[in-house]
């Protein structure tokens, strides 16, 4: 009673944020499954455009030229992003973020789970700035709960599943019981297998680098998104998160860190929220008896 109440607070179901470029795999996965691009299309970033009479730069105001879907998953492209999203019609981009469950309420065995917060179809088709900080994971929000089933729909071949507890304690000493998993088929296995292999990728040369071990194949995306109160971004306050996928042979299981408010001027995904992620992998790979990986990378440089 001498702790604020929020001390213990269940975050992963209760708190919302905005994701970041850690969703950028889930719309690049979209625009695959409706058709909009292709595998092997490419994009040409400018490093800064203007949609609605707002400047949109990427994170580090780079210009990257003609790339590829890969590539803009490594640099975090942010321009890459909008130009990609742009071509999926308004409309039914909102409809894919409201059937992939962005403003419902996620049924879990913890406690208290709160729906994320989607701008209305009708805001979000008539402002073309809501699509477009939408492509780069940003003016929505989602709980990190939310943002492991839809990584575990790309690492699953397309399945969104309800997240239950399937090892640990209940009250007292009880252990959890394996729970029939509900699922509900949304994207095509080979469109999952594209985007597994693009976020492949950022972990062997993009700014998900601190992941890698060697042996083993690994895809992840880094974010670095920034925080809003009152309906305005705060200079200075983030969110770093990182998302893993693992091993990409049989994927097995999804890792997300989400560090708040991280401090420092070298506060990013990648060097915030990677070096946690590393250290819950190789931990993950000792006590699961993970053996390496068999196939090379699919991915060429």
């Amino acid at each position: 009673w001498r702790y604020s109440p929020s001390l213990f607070r269940e975050w992963s179901v209760q708190d919302l944020f905005e994701p970041g470029s850690t969703f950028k795999p889930i719309n690049l996965a979209l625009a695959l499954e409706v058709g909009v691009i292709k595998p092997g299309g490419t994009i040409n970033d400018t490093g800064k455009l203007f949609v609605g009479g707002w400047p949109i730069y990427n994170h580090d105001r780079s210009v990257n030229g003609v790339i590829d879907y890969p590539k803009i998953l490594q640099v975090s492209s942010n321009v890459g992003m909008v130009k990609t999203m742009r071509q999926l019609k308004p409309s039914l981009y909102w409809d894919w973020l409201h059937k992939l469950g962005l403003d419902s309420r996620l049924e879990t065995d913890l406690p208290g789970a709160i729906a994320g917060q989607l701008k209305g179809k009708g805001q979000f088709v008539s402002q073309p700035i809501e699509q477009a900080t939408a492509a780069f994971g940003q003016g929505f929000s989602l709980t990190p709960i939310k943002l492991a089933q839809l990584h575990a729909l790309i690492a699953n071949g397309g399945n969104l599943i309800t997240p239950h507890i399937t090892k640990g304690l209940l009250a007292g000493d009880t252990l959890a019981t394996r729970t029939h998993l509900q699922s509900q088929k949304l994207l095509s296995p080979e469109v999952t297998r594209v985007v597994r292999v693009w976020m492949e990728s950022v972990v062997d040369v993009g700014s998900g680098r601190g992941a890698k071990t060697p042996g083993y194949r690994i895809a992840g995306k880094t974010g670095t998104a920034q925080k809003a109160l009152g309906g305005e971004y705060q200079a200075g306050l983030k969110t770093c998160s990182f998302v893993a996928v693992f091993p990409l042979d049989n994927p097995r299981y999804v890792v997300l860190v989400v560090v708040d408010e991280p401090l420092g001027e070298n506060a990013y995904g990648s060097t915030v929220a990677v070096p946690v992620a590393k250290d819950i992998i190789d931990g993950l790979l000792v006590l699961e008896k993970i053996p390496p990986s068999n196939n090379q990378q699919d991915w060429q440089p």
